[in-house]
């Protein structure tokens, strides 16, 4: 009706977190879409989605903990994850299961007071037969005793090294299909966000 304002949605942060180091790692091209998709003309409006870095993390070690306090990149992290309201995570399958330097992450954001409660999760991934599946499932495992509520659906596991070519020689995801079922992934996210604010 005339005159009547449309509540705008508001704005949701979103903290990706790559389980690989690599820079031409397929999934950290998972990641790098999804901002394409949530920033400027994008597809998915009302998102902002950071890409925190976790090299600098050191191994955890609680003796790094100095008088209540942790090392400064370990310290800068957490703030970035606290402030998020929702998370994606894309890695890749070590082993059965998902990375060291992941899990060495979450580990540290866990330490009290445990930066992920309470807030929504999605999570992606690029690998080979599996394309990181087993990755996802462990993932989900962790995200039980951290009070992170992952999305049910869509999933969404990229068999990278299968035809047709899902990125190119600098782990850009160039697949039609493939940035179609992420799209939905980060739909599926902020609608659940949404619905954990209320």
């Amino acid at each position: 009706m005339e005159g009547l304002a449309v509540a705008a949605k508001p704005m949701i942060k979103v903290a990706a977190v790559c389980g690989s180091l690599r820079k031409g790692s397929y999934n950290r091209g998972l990641i790098r879409s999804a901002i394409e998709m949530c920033g400027g003309n994008g597809p998915v409006a009302g998102m902002q989605i950071e890409l925190v870095d976790i090299a600098p993390l050191p191994f955890l070690n609680t003796d790094l903990e100095v008088d209540g306090g942790f090392p400064a990149p370990v310290d800068a992290f957490r703030k970035k994850i606290l402030r998020a309201n929702a998370y994606l995570f894309a890695s890749p399958e070590y082993n059965y299961s998902l990375s060291g330097p992941l899990k060495n992450a979450i580990d540290w954001a866990s330490r009290a007071p445990n930066c992920w409660a309470d807030k929504p999760a999605a999570v992606v991934s690029a690998g080979g037969n599996f394309g990181g599946g087993r990755a996802q499932y462990h993932l989900r495992q962790v995200g039980v005793f951290l009070d992170l509520h992952f999305i049910n659906k869509p999933e969404l596991f990229v068999h990278a090294f299968q035809p047709p070519p899902k990125f190119d020689s600098d782990g850009n995801l160039i697949d039609p299909d493939t940035k179609e079922r992420l799209k939905q992934v980060l739909l599926s996210l902020q609608a659940f966000t949404l619905r954990l604010q209320q």
